[in-house]
């Protein structure tokens, strides 16, 4: 199969592969830095970059939260000047549940994302809050009805979404799935949303007289995934947990140790403190807390507007910052459905080497429409 250049918005991508954006921390500038020297999509997080400390004030944490992500995004820009790559996009990615969401997408595009992906919510008025025509708006969803219903809401703003990343029962970390539904996961695989969501957007492409590009999400693992994706109709393919296991990732060595050790049996589901199910890893830190054996969390602020942290009996923020620190014992590990295949750390560089040398051996050719 041969891939060639896509867009977003206005903005063209070399190699139609996106990194998602993973949080706490975990898809930091140096992540992204190397994805876009590849002629790739990154994302940066705005999911935890704050202080934490005990005792901070709400609008403290706003701030710590706004002014870390402007420092992520002045790093990534001055190491895009220095290896003169300044013209590639990059995307942030913002987690609607955060009771501080529409600050963060003011930050972000203040300092110069073009691209603004919302997950974990449904973002009702991001049109409002981003009114430039050139930042590209692109929500995360997990089912057509959820893509026909943010398109139905956007048209009092007369605007369509520049694209979809449509995340299957298979990703890590929060999933946009019920537990009831995650038992059936054949009747939501990313296969059929996809199909679903292809058939939804046609009117609306005819209306607009615009492509509305389709990011394929969750459980992703080969090049020859990639052009399954591809052959289905997805423009863009997006990874995570792959890219966790890279030199560049500037998470503790610990962290991408618990990937490479991973076995099947060591991933569950479980529900976190926001109230939706997630894919972790079991570990020392999930086996304390079903006994009951961790302290009760302090956290003095909501960051997440549904977190239920003392029902739950930890912060998920603290603990996934211990992970990413190099606690994993004290951490919780979020990670893919396929992270049991991974067995080594490589570079960016030999990943993505890997995975687009992967698509052009698949037999499998794109649609006619691609």
């Amino acid at each position: 199969m041969e891939i060639s250049r896509q867009h977003i918005g206005i903005y063209d991508i070399a190699v139609p592969l996106w990194v998602g954006g993973m949080g706490v921390r975990i898809s930091g500038w140096q992540l992204v830095l190397a994805v876009l020297l590849e002629g790739c999509l990154g994302t940066l997080t705005s999911m935890g970059l704050g202080d934490l400390s005990h005792g901070m004030t709400y609008a403290e944490f706003n701030r710590t939260s706004c002014a870390a992500l402007e420092y992520e995004i002045a790093m990534l820009h001055a190491a895009m000047r220095e290896r003169n790559i300044t013209g590639r996009p990059f995307a942030v990615n913002i987690m609607g549940a955060l009771s501080n969401a529409d600050d963060l997408v003011r930050t972000a595009v203040n300092a110069g994302a073009k691209i603004i992906v919302y997950g974990a919510g449904i973002p009702r008025t991001l049109p409002a809050v981003v009114q430039d025509p050139n930042v590209a708006l692109v929500p995360v969803i997990s089912s057509a009805r959820l893509a026909q219903l943010i398109l139905k809401m956007w048209k009092r703003y007369d605007r369509v979404p520049n694209a979809f990343v449509i995340e299957g029962p298979e990703a890590g970390g929060h999933l946009g799935f019920s537990f009831e539904q995650l038992q059936h996961m054949e009747e939501y695989s990313l296969e059929n949303i996809l199909a679903e969501t292809l058939a939804l957007i046609r009117p609306y492409e005819d209306a607009c007289g615009r492509k509305i590009p389709l990011i394929a999400a969750g459980g992703l693992y080969t090049g020859g995934d990639m052009a399954k994706m591809y052959a289905l109709g997805a423009t863009f393919v997006q990874m995570g947990t792959r890219f966790v296991a890279t030199n560049e990732c500037p998470v503790s060595q610990e962290f991408k140790q618990a990937y490479v050790n991973a076995r099947p049996e060591d991933v569950t589901i479980i529900k976190t403190p926001v109230g939706m199910p997630g894919r972790v890893l079991r570990n020392v830190f999930l086996k304390r807390l079903q006994n009951g054996n961790i302290p009760t969390p302090s956290c003095p602020f909501h960051c997440i507007l549904s977190c239920e942290r003392d029902a739950a009996g930890f912060c998920i923020a603290e603990r996934l910052v211990n992970s990413y620190r190099g606690d994993t014992d004290n951490g919780l590990i979020f990670c893919g459905a396929n992270v049991h295949r991974i067995n080594c750390i490589m570079s960016v560089h030999e990943l993505i080497t890997e995975l687009i040398d992967g698509v052009h051996a698949s037999p499998l050719t794109l649609p006619r429409t691609l």
